[in-house]
């Protein structure tokens, strides 16, 4: 088990989340609250951590405050991947969540027309794909902190945050409602379809067990190829059918 406490985060505040969040009223006198912290590229030992850079991948944790952005749920920023060379794809990504409650939301967008976008509700253990040219975000719909960890290419340097800060957001919003999450549309979209709901555990035809911790792969870790080279796997063209 890695030990968080002996590592430095890269910590994402209230103000570096600004453009994205919707009750700009209540930023207006909201403190400058730590919303999550963010541990890159980390392994249980050097031996792990030597054999994850020889691989091309990188593990990573994030942990998400319990905060409310006024009536919207705490949420990372979102983002989306660059394209893999060669090729018309962008890279995917591995998430399992380690402890409290998440909405992951996904979304297929050209420019301000989104072509589709997923909410896959996960709780402890569930793991999601994020699969090629889907943008992502993760929202903490729990009242404890949100800790989730992944598995990414390490073959770029950094996400693609730019056109979700232009659109203030992803096209939803998670808001509390009384019986639970209220979804607002966000108008700097032209075009918004309606919000489907999937299960997570859906790994396309990749090897991989819901009841296996994803850390683990490092055991078996050309299971995890399919993150560095896409473009060589066959991807559902369906992906938001549920398969649970």
């Amino acid at each position: 088990m890695i030990n968080l406490n002996n590592l430095k985060p890269e910590i994402r505040y209230l103000e570096n989340m600004r453009e994205v969040i919707r009750d700009k009223q209540w930023m207006k006198t909201a403190p400058n609250l730590e919303l999550y912290y963010m541990y890159r590229d980390i392994a249980e030992n050097q031996v792990d951590w030597m054999k994850i850079i020889k691989n091309d991948l990188r593990y990573d944790i994030t942990i998400l405050m319990p905060n409310k952005l006024g009536k919207e749920f705490n949420k990372t920023i979102g983002h989306d991947h660059p394209i893999v060379a060669g090729t018309n794809i962008t890279y995917p990504e591995l998430y399992e969540v380690k402890e409290g409650k998440a909405i992951f939301l996904l979304q297929d967008s050209d420019n301000e027309v989104i072509k589709d976008i997923i909410a896959v509700k996960a709780k402890k253990n569930d793991k999601i794909i994020i699969p090629p040219n889907y943008e992502h975000l993760i929202i903490n719909i729990g009242k404890k902190p949100l800790k989730i960890c992944n598995w990414i290419c390490r073959r770029f340097t950094s996400n693609i945050y730019k056109p979700f800060r232009a659109r203030k957001g992803f096209c939803y919003y998670a808001l509390k409602g009384f019986f639970g999450i209220k979804w607002l549309k966000n108008e700097n979209y032209q075009s918004i379809p309606c919000l489907k709901f999937r299960k997570p555990n859906y790994f396309y035809n990749f090897n991989l067990s819901k009841d296996q911790p994803i850390y683990s792969l490092i055991i078996d870790i050309k299971k995890l190829d399919f993150l560095k080279n896409p473009q060589n796997y066959e991807w559902s063209l369906d992906i938001t059918r549920d398969k649970n």
